[in-house]
């Protein structure tokens, strides 16, 4: 179980900081005329996406505050 917690936090705390990093950018994949283009999460669903790994157990609440504090501070 804690290993398991571990692994969830590395993996939001990583997605937030990923998250954060590539802000206002897209990427395109494809070759020729069909390209999709990936959005990023909006502020909004980062925040939401925090959330959920604090209620989760995922991170605690004072990693939960320090990264809401990093997202809204952007």
């Amino acid at each position: 179980m804690k290993q398991k917690l571990i692994t969830m936090l590395r993996t939001a705390v990583g997605g937030v900081a990923l998250a954060g990093l590539l802000s206002g950018c897209a990427w395109s994949i494809g070759e020729g005329t069909e390209k999709k283009t990936l959005s990023q999460p909006t502020q909004g669903q980062e925040l939401i996406d925090l959330k959920k790994a604090k209620d989760q157990g995922a991170i605690t609440d004072e990693e939960y505050n320090h990264q809401r504090q990093k997202l809204l501070n952007q």
